[in-house]
């Protein structure tokens, strides 16, 4: 049951959708940035991840949209799993996912522009179920010390497609855990066990990963973290460390060059090609640097591309945008289908060298179900032209957004690259608007968007690569009201 209608401000959709403007919802507690200025929440960084599941906001979006159906749901989950940040407690119960759109208990629907990053060929494409489904059929399990077809030919298929030197593959049932597989390999390859990564980088959430990453609300409070991991700041033109004013001229890199040359023994450097979480987009020249400065000293160039490969950027590796091949990519998320967790480690051929040591070794290493779903997940890619379709929507989309900058004074910035889009909100004086942006957020996933919120203040679209261009039109249309309200409230 929902809350009675006179008592939640509804408004209507073009396509009958009921909706809720939250700009004036608890006026009392809502819209001046307090929860940003709380320490027990700024205080650990949670807001460089920007879905805060312990906001005050949270709590008010549920009670204008949470009906009993759901919120039995949510107690139940909220009593059985262990809670913690950015996760349990949830704020919503799903029922359905299909193509571009999430339906929950209650019937309402969501264009997914968030996905966890899993959905390029969208939710439930026929041909991915269909190739779980035969494999469910005939092999739904392959122990290891055993091969099996679709492991082969995934191994193969990949291996073709990555340029030389790449062609070795290993498979992990999630990204985390292939980044992982990266950083053993390194330490194999070269005898050595530093690495340098990047602040704010996100490369999972296991030990590992976290001791390579740099957000502070995966890392704060765990402890003693890998020894001999090194950050360096960010491609960040915006709040950039070396002044470079807005457009970057890769003294970024060149300070890495410069770490490099005085550590000397560093094993790999490892960065997202393209950050993910708030669409930072280095420039060619970057990644020149970078590699020059790791070939010059023998450290290995690992390209996490978890979030981004496999089209999200318009090419199947987001680092063919730069005509840098790096020493391994890790890839993830959508190579499953949204259908099958599935990872893969892409590596260099001479980099074979690990033959007594266990850089995996998982349970659901060469799974059946998973590498039959990412065939199918390929298969999909090229049949559809997805990688085109990415590039075209994206230029569509971005052009929206620059008249979308110019219409709101809290946009500071759109940026793009094929389906990953990014728009950050500041205020007047520069400060990243944290508060706007969640405020924004709720009033997207009001009206039937959702997506997610990058280091605080930055709205990261990334819909899957199939989406209807009306859709998609309907989407920014959703923004640009949403924009509006928040603008409006302040």
């Amino acid at each position: 049951m929902k809350p009675p209608a006179e008592n939640r401000g509804q408004t209507t959709t073009n396509r009958g959708q009921t909706t809720i403007s939250l700009a004036n919802a608890d006026a009392s507690s809502a819209g001046s940035g307090k929860l940003w200025s709380d320490p027990d929440l700024s205080g650990h960084g949670l807001s460089a991840e920007g879905d805060v599941n312990l906001s005050p906001r949270r709590r008010r979006y549920e009670t204008a949209h949470v009906g009993e159906a759901t919120r039995a749901w949510l107690d139940r989950d909220s009593a059985a799993f262990l809670h913690q940040s950015l996760s349990t407690p949830c704020m919503d119960t799903l029922a359905e996912s299909d193509g571009i759109w999430l339906t929950d208990v209650e019937g309402r629907r969501f264009m997914d522009f968030h996905g966890n990053n899993v959905h390029q060929v969208g939710y439930r494409h026929p041909r991915v179920v269909e190739a779980v489904r035969q494999a469910l059929d005939t092999l739904p399990f392959s122990p290891r010390r055993f091969t099996n077809r679709y492991a082969v030919e995934l191994a193969e298929r990949l291996g073709a497609l990555a340029p030389d030197p790449l062609g070795k593959v290993l498979f992990a049932p999630g990204g985390a855990l292939a980044i992982g597989m990266a950083l053993k390999l390194a330490r194999a390859a070269t005898g050595r066990h530093k690495t340098i990564s990047l602040w704010d980088s996100f490369h999972g959430a296991s030990l590992d990963a976290i001791s390579i990453g740099g957000e502070a609300v995966f890392r704060r409070g765990i402890g003693p973290l890998l020894p001999g991991t090194e950050h360096a700041p960010p491609c960040d033109p915006r709040d950039c460390r070396f002044r470079c004013n807005g457009a970057c001229d890769a003294r970024c890199a060149e300070y890495i060059a410069y770490m490099l040359d005085k550590e000397e023994d560093v094993a790999a450097v490892v960065v997202e090609t393209i950050r993910c979480t708030d669409v930072q987009v280095p420039p060619p020249g970057y990644y020149r640097v970078l590699r020059e400065a790791c070939d010059r000293h023998g450290t290995l160039l690992i390209a996490d591309e978890v979030p981004i490969a496999l089209g999200r950027t318009g090419t199947m590796f987001a680092f063919e945008h730069y005509d840098v091949v790096p020493d391994m990519v890790v890839l993830g998320k959508g190579l499953g289908g949204a259908v099958m967790p599935m990872a893969a480690l892409v590596a260099r051929r001479d980099l074979d060298v690990a033959q007594t040591m266990a850089l995996g070794h998982y349970t659901h290493e060469k799974s059946s179900l998973g590498c039959a779903a990412a065939l199918a997940t390929l298969d999909v890619i090229e049949d559809e032209g997805l990688l085109a379709r990415s590039q075209r929507l994206g230029e569509q989309a971005l052009v929206r957004l620059h008249r979308l900058k110019a219409r709101h004074p809290l946009v500071n910035d759109v940026r793009g690259i094929g389906l990953l889009l990014g728009i950050e909100l500041r205020h007047a004086d520069g400060r990243p608007a944290r508060d706007a942006a969640e405020q924004a957020m709720y009033e997207c996933l009001a009206r039937g968007l959702s997506f997610k919120v990058g280091q605080g203040n930055v709205l990261t679209l990334s819909p899957p690569l199939v989406i209807d261009e009306r859709d998609l039109a309907r989407a920014l249309d959703i923004l640009d009201e949403s924009l509006a309200a928040v603008e409006t409230a302040a």
